[in-house]
């Protein structure tokens, strides 16, 4: 599924830390008034990130996508030294990698090169987060791509859907913006509107820098002072409040061969205590959405159910099935939400996925890059240390755990559906009662 792609990629490198075999730690130092998170490493590849708080946080309704469109000029569209070619040459002859993602409650600019290159690159880097060039042709040319990809994203029904169930569950806050811009957003936008964005962003209140890589701290300090060190302070924006999801059904008509189904649930937000229990229970939720969907009945090729982090403030779970058939295949999806929700977890399930777990916890961070995404992330989710200490807390999950927070949480689903109207009802959606034993108290009429 196209559009949860980006959130199931970075659901996961939260999930992770260490490579197999390393024990250097995470550091957090104060470099001129700018947040440094380094980690040391041996690998030759060297990655650094810096994250930009606020998101969707920093720009109004009809601005989104603003900070997306500003972080793609600052890194492709040139600088006062170089101009849009010249700058990919240098990047190309070494190399380098600079590049930038916007999204709910953050951004970055990343940029990864070989140890050899690195004074190079990270030159270059800092020529594109302090000296962007923002000229006129630059900006037309990356805007009408944007505006190109949101064009495709608008007529894709996955990524419709998904974009109308956070607009549905978030109305009227700051998650029900699109990080990345709609076409109407993105073709109003200036390039003066966009500039005075991006200047306002970039402050030491309002950024930190995640270094993994195989450099020494002196040197990181004296590049850091000396590239960011003259950063304004500024101001921090507002994160985005903790609230509940309604509960609520949207049938929306579509003539389309493939019906789509998107349900959304609040969840316990990444820095508190309930979040690592229902991460889990909601990677177990997923096998049992593909074994009774797909393999069983085989209603739809790719159903999801996950714990979605890209929201990371107020996060929610997405259950999620594409199908020609979906009155049958919403049947199945809401009885095993209530099968769990009365009857519980099972403890085979619980040590099966621990085992997953830690099978996939170190392979998928084998990069520094994931490990500086990993660690960013973190930080903006409440504390990079979590980045240090997730394994050992889904040591200590328990079935009580999972089936306490589940329960809690699982009594309000929002549901979006695209696809012809004649197939469902709103009746479907309803979630009837599960009795201890199996039986089911009917749906009111």
């Amino acid at each position: 599924m196209k559009t949860t792609l980006s959130f199931l990629l970075i659901g996961a490198f939260t999930l992770l830390s260490f490579a197999p075999g390393e024990e250097v730690k995470v550091k957090e130092l104060n470099i001129s008034g700018i947040k440094v998170l380094f980690k040391p490493s041996t690998k030759e590849i060297i990655s650094a990130r810096l994250f930009i708080r606020g998101g969707t946080a920093n720009y109004t309704k009809e601005k989104e996508g603003i900070e997306s469109l500003a972080l793609a000029v600052a890194t492709e569209g040139g600088t006062t030294k170089h101009d849009m070619t010249s700058f990919a040459t240098a990047k190309e002859k070494i190399g380098t990698e600079i590049g930038y993602s916007s999204d709910y409650d953050y951004s970055q600019v990343s940029v990864s090169c070989v140890t050899a290159y690195w004074n190079q690159s990270w030159d270059l880097f800092m020529e594109a987060i302090n000296q962007p060039l923002f000229d006129q042709k630059g900006f037309d040319l990356i805007r009408g791509r944007l505006v190109a990809n949101a064009k495709e994203s608008e007529a894709d029904p996955d990524s419709y859907v998904a974009r109308k169930a956070m607009e549905l569950s978030y109305a009227g806050r700051n998650y029900a913006k699109e990080p990345t811009g709609t076409v109407k957003s993105l073709e109003a936008l200036t390039l003066d509107e966009v500039k005075s964005h991006y200047t306002k962003v970039i402050n030491k209140n309002n950024v930190f820098l995640v270094v993994v890589g195989n450099i020494t701290e002196a040197d990181l300090q004296a590049k850091v002072s000396a590239a960011l060190g003259a950063l304004p302070a500024g101001a921090t924006p507002k994160p985005e409040s903790k609230t509940e999801i309604p509960a609520g059904v949207s049938i929306e008509n579509r003539d389309i061969a493939t019906n789509y189904i998107y349900g959304t649930m609040s969840l316990p937000a990444l820095n508190e205590p309930d979040a690592v229990p229902m991460r889990v229970a909601m990677s177990i939720m997923a096998d049992k959405f593909f074994v009774e969907l797909r393999t069983k009945r085989s209603l739809t090729y790719a159903p999801q159910a996950y714990y979605n982090t890209s929201p990371s403030k107020n996060p929610h779970a997405v259950f999620y099935a594409s199908s020609t058939k979906p009155k049958e295949s919403l049947q199945v999806m809401i009885d095993q939400i209530n099968d769990v929700k009365n009857n519980g977890f099972k403890e085979k399930e619980l040590k099966d996925k621990k085992e997953e777990f830690l099978t996939g916890y170190y392979s998928r961070l084998e990069t520094n890059g994931a490990q500086s995404l990993s660690i960013g992330a973190n930080e903006i989710f409440g504390s990079w240390k979590n980045f240090e200490t997730f394994m050992k807390d889904v040591e200590k999950v328990t079935v009580a755990d999972m089936n306490r927070v589940f329960k809690k949480y699982s009594n309000s689903i929002n549901w979006m559906y695209l696809g012809k109207e004649t197939e469902v009802s709103k009746d479907d959606f309803k979630q009837p009662q599960i009795l201890p034993g199996g039986t089911k108290v009917e749906k009111k009429k």
